[in-house]
């Protein structure tokens, strides 16, 4: 599943929709109107972000995706900041978003008093398109359409997303063989008739249906209707609950929430048609598509605002998902199931260190380096030089011991919570993989010689350069073996980290 995320940047979405502008007034709350019993809000900053289909090519967008907008602007200040924050955002092609004089940007205003929402002001026009402009809206449609893998069409109902619209979009997909996936608003789904999959959230569903939507079973039947009402799969996202896909043919699928926290959920239904459509283009299934995007969600309903999710926040959120019952006994693991644990780790509020080195011959220098380590963080990772990285940095005959007995003793000793080998013959790229919050090296260091350290670092993160327990080197003692010395000589610099690199 992870794997598939590299492969967004070679996606291509349409998306076409209702643009908006969210603009957010911060201040502070400290008495009541004398003219009326309403908070005088005492304004402290102001920040506006991309929503409605802006915000769901944003989010695209920051998944690596590229992009296809088309939408309807005024000629107005609040369009040249919604275009600037769109070019701000990544790989988005505004060249269908067309600009009217007759009409306004849609805009909302919320003034946010004593960190809770005190009223929302929305500046907007919900007429469809005059039609000066509709036939080049029309083409720019069908542009997109024909450009892209996916389309997602957002409609807000503020009058871009008309029946012919939908009739055009939908049919040229169809023909195409492309899916198309709609984020619905109005109370009469039949309009969408032809789309491939709808994703209405429970009072959308409800509404457009007669039909409660709380219960699994009530949910389920509400699905159906719209299904024979538009002949698309439904994917109902239900707050609390999850997620829940509904296929014209087959059975129910429902994704538990992910969410460890929620403080805003504006634009989470964005965020959703934004994960489902990335997955869908990278060729994954329905059924992937939607953990993505139940996995997205997740990460954006605990941030305030109207916000976007990253491709390394998503790896991070599945990374712990696949990690869940992983263990933590010290055993061999790829690199792959090391970055889910930590990842896992992470999501618990644990620090995560990383110690590396060829550890042929353990001896007590080892130990008392990896006790340090260990007591240096609360889960200790140790990356481990292969053999063929051992022999290339310490000459042929070495190692004494293969890759697998050095991780099993090392995943012996206390404190040691997984083992993982690296082939290069330095540690940077394991670094790179597993960010880890602390960094272990020998004190017979210079920090600027320790690689990685400056990545370590730069993520606010320690690096520690350990005390040596002198008279310990594998070297000396495979020399003393081969001359049958039996009393291991103090040694000079190097001592436990002699070996280490």
């Amino acid at each position: 599943m992870i794997s598939y995320l590299g492969r967004f940047s070679g996606c291509s979405v349409a998306v076409i929709g209702d643009l908006m502008l969210d603009s957010y007034l911060y201040g502070d709350v400290a008495r009541i109107s004398p003219e009326a019993p309403v908070p005088v809000v005492r304004a402290v900053s102001e920040k506006a972000v991309p929503g409605g289909a802006a915000n769901l090519a944003a989010n695209l967008a920051a998944l690596g995706v590229k992009v296809r907008l088309v939408g309807l602007t005024g000629q107005d200040e609040t369009r040249h900041v919604l275009m600037g924050l769109m070019s701000a955002a990544g790989d988005v092609n505004c060249a269908g978003v067309l600009a009217s004089p007759n009409r306004r940007t849609t805009k909302k205003l919320r003034i946010m008093g004593a960190h809770q929402q005190v009223i929302r002001i929305d500046h907007e026009d919900i007429a469809p398109c005059e039609p000066s402009i509709l036939e080049e809206f029309h083409k720019q449609c069908l542009a997109a359409t024909e450009a892209a893998d996916v389309v997602a069409i957002s409609d807000y109902g503020k009058g871009v997303v008309s029946d012919d619209v939908l009739r055009i979009v939908i049919g040229a997909a169809r023909s195409l063989g492309k899916r198309t996936i709609v984020d619905p608003k109005r109370k009469d789904f039949c309009a969408y008739r032809g789309a491939s999959i709808l994703t209405p959230n429970r009072r959308e569903l409800t509404e457009a249906t007669g039909l409660s939507c709380e219960t699994d079973e009530q949910a389920a039947a509400a699905a159906a209707r719209a299904s024979r009402e538009t002949g698309a799969d439904i994917i109902l996202t239900r707050s609390e609950k999850g997620l829940s896909y509904f296929p014209v043919d087959g059975r129910p699928l429902h994704l538990a929430t992910v969410a460890r926290s929620v403080f805003d959920v504006s634009g989470a239904g964005d965020t959703v048609v934004a994960g489902l459509s990335a997955g869908l283009a990278a060729g994954l299934s329905v059924a992937d598509a939607m953990r993505i995007a139940n996995h997205a969600a997740g990460i954006v309903v605990a941030k305030v605002g109207t916000a976007c999710v990253t491709r390394d926040e998503l790896a991070a959120s599945l990374s712990a998902e696949s990690a869940a019952g992983a263990s933590e006994d010290g055993r061999l693991l790829q690199l792959e199931e090391a970055v889910a644990l930590r990842w896992r780790w992470a999501n618990e509020g644990l620090t995560v260190g990383l110690a590396n080195g060829c550890f042929d011959l353990l001896h007590p220098g080892h130990v008392a380096l990896i006790r340090r380590a260990a007591e240096s963080c609360d889960r200790l990772i140790v990356a481990l030089n292969s053999d063929e990285s051992v022999s290339r940095l310490k000459g042929s005959g070495r190692p004494v011991q293969d890759q697998n007995a050095r991780a099993a003793v090392l995943g012996a000793i206390k404190g040691v919570s997984a083992v993982v080998i690296f082939f290069e013959d330095t540690p940077l790229n394991i670094i790179e993989a597993l960010r880890p919050d602390v960094l272990i090296k020998g004190a017979d260091y210079a920090l600027s010689e320790v690689v990685g350290a400056d990545l370590v670092a730069a993520r606010g993160g320690r690096v520690i350069l350990a005390d040596l327990v002198d008279g310990y080197s594998t070297s000396e003692i495979v020399a003393r073996t081969r001359k049958d010395v039996r009393r291991p000589e103090a040694t000079s610099k190097g001592g436990a980290l002699a070996e280490l690199s």
